[in-house]
C-alpha cells in the first residue's frame, strides 16, 4: 500500500508522555506529578482570562506587542529581543528546526527534558546524551561531546526531575568553551523558585553573547499551564530567524491577556515561591527520615529515590500512593526507574503524601 511516508527518524521518536492526572477510583485526587503551582493563577489573570471571552473573533496581536513590553519592563530588557510562544516547548521546537537540520548534532544532559530529543530527531539532526554527576550537570563532559557537528547545547537550569542547578560561574565556564556557532539554549523553566545567590537564569549571558538564548514559561510560578504560554529572550538575530518560521498569531488573545496580568501580579509570584520555600524544605526533611533518597532541589518538586528491594521500589510506592489518591511521577523515561518525582503541592497534599510514603516503609518493614 503507498502512503506519506513522514521524514526519516520522525517514526524513531518515543512520544512524551506527561505526568498522570488521574489515579482511578472515586476519592479524593491529589495530581503531584506534573510540577504545578498549588497555589494556582493570580486572580487578576484568572479575570484577565475570561474578559478576552469578548474577543473571540479576534485574531491575536501577532507579535504579542503588550507582553513583550510588560516582560521587558519586570526584568530590564529589550522587547525587540523578546519572542512569545505557545509554551517554551514551541519555542524550544522553533530553535532545533532553524538550526539543526540532518548530519548535526545536538547535546543534551543524561537525566535532561525528553523534549530536547524528540525535537532534536524531529529536526533530522542526532542527540547526545552526555553522562552527569551526582545528578548533576558535567561541565567538563559536555565539553568533551562537542564535536564538529555540534549545533546546540540543550540546558534546563535547573533540571528536571533532578531538581539540580548549574551556578553562574560553571555555566560561564561552559558558554566560554564553546565555539561561536554553537547556540547555547539555557531552558529556565524553574527560575523563579530559585533563590540561590550564585544562580542566574540566563539573561546576563543572552546580553553579552551572540549565540545565548534562554527561555522561560507562565506554567510553573505563573499557573497558566493550561493556556500555553512561553518567552524566550535571544540575540537579535536569533529573534529574527524564529519571528520569520512561527505561526503568525501562535499566541492567544486569553493567554496574552492572563500572561499580562500574571507577569504584574509580582505579588502573587511572592506568595508561590514562598510556599515552595516553606514546603520543600519540610518535604525534603521528613522524606528523608524515612531513610529514602531525597536530591536536594531549588525547583517545586522533589526526586525520590527507593531502596533496590523487592516490593520498596519506586514502582511498589507509586501502586501504593495511587490507592491512596497520590499521583507521583515515574522516572522510567528519565533513566532513573526506581525514583519518583514529587511536585509541592498543598500543605494538605504534601502531609499526605508523607504519611503514606511513612506507611509504605513501616508496611515493608522499614522504620517504623
Amino acid at each position: 500500500m503507498t502512503r506519506p511516508t513522514p521524514q526519516k527518524g520522525i517514526l524513531d521518536i518515543e512520544p512524551y508522555v506527561g505526568g498522570r492526572a488521574n489515579a482511578g477510583g472515586t476519592g479524593k485526587i491529589f495530581k503531584l506529578s506534573a510540577n504545578e503551582t498549588p497555589l494556582g493563577p493570580s486572580p487578576r489573570a484568572r479575570e484577565a482570562f475570561l474578559s478576552a471571552a469578548e474577543s473571540m473573533a479576534l485574531y491575536p496581536d501577532g507579535g504579542a506587542d503588550e507582553l513583550r513590553a510588560v516582560i521587558a519592563a519586570r526584568y530590564g530588557l529589550n522587547a525587540e529581543r523578546i519572542v512569545c510562544g505557545a509554551g517554551s516547548d514551541e519555542l524550544l521546537h522553533l530553535l532545533a528546526q532553524a538550526y539543526l537540520g540532518e548530519g548535526d548534532e545536538a547535546i543534551a544532559t543524561e537525566h535532561g527534558f525528553l523534549v530536547y530529543p524528540i525535537i532534536t530527531k524531529a529536526a533530522g539532526a542526532t542527540c547526545i546524551r552526555v553522562k552527569e554527576t551526582g545528578l548533576r550537570t558535567d561541565v567538563d563532559a559536555i565539553l568533551a561531546a562537542v564535536t564538529p557537528k555540534t549545533k546546540i547545547i540543550f540546558l534546563a537550569n535547573p533540571n528536571n526531575p533532578t531538581g539540580s542547578y548549574l551556578p553562574a560561574d560553571e555555566m560561564r565556564r561552559l558558554h566560554a568553551g564553546l565555539r561561536p556557532d554553537i547556540l547555547f539554549v539555557v531552558d529556565a523553566a524553574y527560575s523563579e523558585y530559585v533563590s540561590r545567590n550564585d544562580y542566574e537564569a540566563g539573561i546576563e549571558l543572552v546580553a553579552t553573547s551572540e549565540n545565548v538564548v534562554m527561555t522561560r514559561t507562565f506554567s510553573k510560578i505563573y499557573g497558566l499551564a493550561a493556556l500555553r504560554l512561553g518567552w524566550m529572550y535571544a540575540p537579535s538575530h536569533v529573534a529574527d530567524v524564529i519571528n520569520r518560521i512561527r505561526g503568525p498569531f501562535n499566541v492567544s488573545i486569553p493567554a496574552i491577556n492572563a500572561g499580562v496580568a500574571a507577569m504584574r501580579d509580582t505579588g502573587h509570584v511572592d506568595m508561590a515561591r514562598a510556599h515552595n520555600d516553606t514546603w520543600l524544605a519540610w518535604l525534603t526533611e521528613e522524606i528523608g527520615k524515612l531513610g529514602l533518597d531525597v536530591a536536594p532541589s531549588v525547583a517545586n518538586f522533589l526526586l525520590i529515590g527507593f531502596p533496590d528491594e523487592t516490593g520498596r521500589r519506586a514502582g511498589d510506592a507509586d501502586s501504593f500512593l495511587m490507592q491512596r489518591g497520590l499521583i507521583l511521577r515515574q522516572m522510567v523515561s528519565y533513566g532513573l526507574p526506581n525514583h519518583l518525582r514529587l511536585s509541592v503541592g498543598t500543605e494538605e497534599a504534601n502531609r499526605l503524601v508523607v504519611a503514606a510514603l511513612a506507611d509504605f516503609m513501616r508496611r515493608k518493614g522499614g522504620v517504623a
